[in-house]
């Protein structure tokens, strides 16, 4: 059975963006990024592989989950498609429509289809964001990817927003960066 992981950024205090959709305040070093550029290739847009000469295959995932607020600084962009190397599926009542037949409108039932989508063959499932989204998925999380990077955001996006549900998960791997961001990996406890 596929898993479903969520890899993510957070700030010291648990936030994934700021209040306005930020996320260019991490600090992300170069040796940083080759690592994640090595470990999780596919998690790059595609737009952005293309500009590092990353043609690589995928290692983990083939199918990214993602809510309105992770979709929309594509969109603002110009992007329709960021991960196009990948199945994509927005989460969102509020979009209407998505013009790009390569990303898949999910209007409802977020839980319904990450089920669905693990009894399918295939490489495993990322699960990109937001806060609201992971916590409506929280049941079926198998693996969490946290780059935590030293920096308190203050206010923003939550790592998990949703009702109070206490989940155990065991630390399975750290990794850590010359510029004080950790790579922590948990599996489900």
């Amino acid at each position: 059975m596929r898993k479903l992981t969520y890899y993510v950024g957070v700030s010291i205090d648990g936030y994934i963006a700021g209040p306005g959709g930020e996320f260019d305040f991490y600090p992300l070093s170069k040796e940083m990024a080759g690592f994640l550029n090595t470990e999780h290739p596919e998690t790059i847009p595609t737009h952005v592989r293309r500009q590092l000469a990353l043609d690589v295959p995928n290692k983990r995932f083939d199918t990214v989950i993602m809510g309105r607020g992770t979709y929309q600084p594509a969109l603002d962009v110009g992007v329709t498609s960021p991960y196009a190397h990948l199945r994509q599926f927005v989460i969102s009542s509020g979009i209407p429509e998505i013009a790009d037949p390569a990303v898949e409108l999910v209007s409802g039932d977020p839980l319904g289809l990450v089920r669905r989508l693990k009894q399918e063959d295939g490489l495993d499932i990322w699960l990109c964001g937001g806060g609201k989204l992971a916590g409506s998925v929280l049941p079926e999380i198998d693996e969490l990817i946290v780059k935590c990077y030293p920096v308190i955001a203050g206010a923003g996006v939550p790592v998990f927003d949703g009702e109070f549900r206490p989940t155990a998960f065991n630390l399975t791997g750290t990794r850590t960066f010359g510029n004080g961001a950790l790579v922590n990996t948990y599996a489900r406890g």
